[in-house]
């Protein structure tokens, strides 16, 4: 039986990922996205790129 190895494109190999720590950075793909919180009775307003690992991987990989 012959056998293939699939490869994976990670986070850290694509275009739009931007590296914040050594195994950790933002998926920069899309629009960061709004994140609305409740500090102390006053909602907050924030937006933020996605974090993901450098090892973590999705369906719209562009090669650096």
């Amino acid at each position: 039986m012959e056998t293939t190895a699939t490869k994976t494109e990670t986070c850290e190999k694509c275009l739009h990922w931007n590296q914040v720590e050594t195994d950790q950075g933002e998926c920069r793909r899309q629009p960061p996205q709004a994140i609305i919180f409740k500090v102390n009775e006053e909602v907050k307003y924030e937006t933020r790129f996605p974090t993901t690992q450098s090892s973590d991987w999705c369906g719209e990989f562009a090669a650096r």
